[in-house]
């Protein structure tokens, strides 16, 4: 195979490099004021939307020049508005909307800009809520991951239909992306769908807007603490392991096995690393996102997954779909 050119380093790469933080804060700081909404119905002048945000002129002033800079919103003298595809994408209501991403990204971005410290010391970063407080923050993590899973999640498990089950447990299932694609693809299955009593609600009021309320069972538990419900004979590990060490993902796998039908399996969505653990590129960056935000969490090869399934019981390991993203899945069977 051809290696790839190497790239030859200028100093004007590397500076270019160093100041990307600074568009993505811009961002992630309007992501986190939910600027764009308001916006969404009508141009507005600095000093009403920092009346309507209850934030400072100057402050909100110089960020709504610097969107206005990114083409993220357009001035016409004193007046802001959005640029076109923002109410679409950066507003709650909009038909592509992003924005529990970008507020969850600008949570993670607190986190990195800690990256030094915690390579000094081992540790994760400190955590402290955003202005969206506690709860917020959680929506919108759970709001992100249907962000990025609605999209492909219908494509991807048909790409792994036939994976036979008849009830599958989604063990994490947030507000339901993923128990919904599989039951669209399998119309005579059911399924569990586990998670924290706080995400509860939200996949309910989703899985009754799809009309698949009645074949899904939910079931409120921790995971890591709660035993999990018995029966399925399909168990979906969905972008999980890589919050996790090793030694938790035994455990947990220990759990799935214990719960699982006889002969049931048990499948994994996640990142995929190569022997190297640089390829591909963003799973090597999602492994410093593990670093500054998890106690022990990482991108895995599938040869450290194998070895962890076949450690809690499981047999028959193989890759059934890989991506270069956190598309790629893993199965076993009990």
């Amino acid at each position: 195979m051809k290696p790839y050119p190497k790239k030859l380093w200028t100093a004007d790469d590397v500076l270019a490099l160093s100041r990307e933080f600074q568009g993505a804060c811009v961002l992630a700081a309007a992501a986190e004021l939910n600027l764009f909404s308001p916006l969404a119905n009508g141009p507005l002048a600095a000093d009403a939307l920092a009346l309507q945000l209850q934030s400072d002129l100057r402050g909100l002033t110089v960020l709504l020049d610097a969107l206005v800079a990114l083409q993220l919103l357009e001035k016409r003298e004193n007046d802001y508005s959005l640029a076109p595809g923002i109410a679409a994408t950066l507003t709650p209501g909009g038909g592509q909307s992003v924005l529990a991403m970008a507020q969850h990204q600008a949570n993670c971005l607190h986190r990195w800009d800690q990256l030094a410290r915690v390579v000094k010391t081992g540790r994760p970063a400190g955590r402290h809520p955003s202005l969206l407080g506690e709860a917020g923050d959680r929506s919108a993590f759970i709001g992100a991951m249907d962000n990025i899973s609605a999209p492909v999640a219908d494509a991807v498990i048909r790409a792994v239909v036939p994976l036979e089950f008849t009830q599958m447990l989604d063990i994490g299932g947030a507000s339901g992306t993923w128990t919904m694609a599989f039951l669209r693809a399998c119309p005579a299955a059911t399924a569990v769908l586990f998670d924290l009593p706080p995400v509860l609600p939200m996949a309910e009021r989703r899985l009754t807007m799809a009309g698949l309320r009645h074949r899904v069972r939910l079931v409120a538990g921790d995971f890591e603490n709660d035993p999990l419900p018995a029966g399925a004979d399909l168990a979906w590990v969905s972008a999980i392991v890589h919050q996790n060490s090793r030694k938790q993902n035994r455990i947990l796998f220990a759990k799935v096995f214990t719960a699982l039908a006889p002969a049931g399996r048990i499948a994994i969505r996640d990142i995929l690393m190569d022997h190297s653990r640089t390829s591909p590129v963003p799973g090597a960056l999602f492994a410093v996102n593990m670093l500054v935000g998890t106690d022990g969490g990482g991108t895995f090869t599938f040869d450290e997954l194998k070895e962890d399934l076949e450690a809690a019981g499981f047999t028959q390991a193989a890759i059934l779909r890989r991506d270069p993203a956190m598309n790629s899945i893993v199965v076993a069977r009990k």
